[in-house]
């Protein structure tokens, strides 16, 4: 394996890498300085001509994934960052597959049902984290028929099913964050009113199915929703995460107009812990259907665990 990294994080890598590879006896990890805002995404060519031949899988994960990033930032590094990696990849002489992983919030404003071979731009986005992604998604598709690829599209992304450890604490973590602070009141309000669904998948699912998808061959020239096929009811999720963090269910209702405008100050942002474009979710309504993703990871017996599912016998949040 050859990971590409940056300069600046080369020794934190190196000390990352040596802790798997002390799991995994006779697997090695090559770090391997670069940018993909680069061209030939920054690796020096005699670098390159010691492992070009030998690269038969390119994953490309790498952007700038933050709901409230500038346009510039966002442009640079998932856009034209996209175009330096496509390039890249194009060079390769022994490629198989290239995995490109972007995001299903590529549907921006689209409501409904989104199909996993949609990729219709929409009357708008909710932030440039979604534009960005959209546009760089336009770009591998032009790739498609000249590199063997597969585009893979995460819902929100969140801890471990089973352990429930995370490394990032956004998406619904930014719910815990709130009622974290605000669980010192006597009752916490619902925000809003909403009957939109919140579409989030656990880690190891998102690995699990990804490296599956990987080598399958059914896969190549596919878009897969990698998304939860039973979402629940964003609100649900809030009063259960208030029953959980404090005893009690949420009281009384917060008008979402009230929220924005608080949110609009920084130092109330900072102190809940919450992103103000994260509002743009809760009423926002749109199903992502999954069904070849569904299709491939049957094979593997692969499938998205729920979100949470209720004890009959106890009545306990699992």
């Amino acid at each position: 394996m050859y990971a590409l990294v940056l300069p600046t994080q080369k020794e934190k890598a190196l000390d990352e890498s040596l802790k798997i590879m002390e799991s995994f006896p006779g697997r090695r990890i090559t770090i391997v300085e670069g940018d993909i805002n680069l061209p030939q995404i920054g690796i020096a060519e005699k670098t390159l001509s010691e492992f070009a031949n030998n690269i038969k899988v390119v994953w490309h994960l790498a952007a700038i994934y933050d709901l409230a990033v500038p346009k510039e930032v966002a442009w640079k590094v998932n856009v034209d960052g996209t175009k330096n990696v496509n390039d890249f990849v194009q060079t390769l002489p022994n490629l198989t597959r290239y995995i490109y992983f972007s995001t299903a919030y590529v549907a921006g404003k689209r409501e409904g049902i989104i199909l996993e071979n949609d990729l219709m731009r929409p009357e708008g986005f909710k932030n440039y984290y979604e534009e960005t992604k959209f546009e760089a998604e336009l770009l591998v598709e032009d790739i498609k028929k000249m590199v063997p690829t597969t585009i893979i599209r995460p819902g929100i992304v969140r801890g471990n099913s089973l352990t429930g450890e995370t490394q990032k604490f956004d998406g619904p973590y930014f719910f815990l964050n709130m009622i974290d602070k605000l669980k010192f009141l006597p009752a916490i309000p619902y925000v809003g009113r909403s009957t939109a669904l919140i579409n989030v998948v656990p880690i190891d699912f998102i690995i699990e199915a990804s490296a599956f998808i990987s080598q399958e061959d059914e896969a190549i020239g596919k878009t897969l929703h990698l998304t939860d096929p039973h979402p629940h009811p964003v609100l649900e999720v809030y009063r259960m995460m208030v029953k959980l963090m404090t005893s009690k269910f949420p009281k009384g209702r917060l008008p979402l107009s009230l929220t924005r405008q608080c949110l609009k100050i920084k130092a109330i942002r900072k102190l809940l812990g919450v992103e103000f474009e994260t509002l743009d979710y809760l009423t926002w309504n749109a199903y992502f259907d999954c069904s070849e993703a569904k299709k491939i990871l049957a094979k593997g017996k692969i499938k998205c665990p729920r979100f949470y599912q209720i004890n009959a016998f106890h009545g306990e949040l699992l």
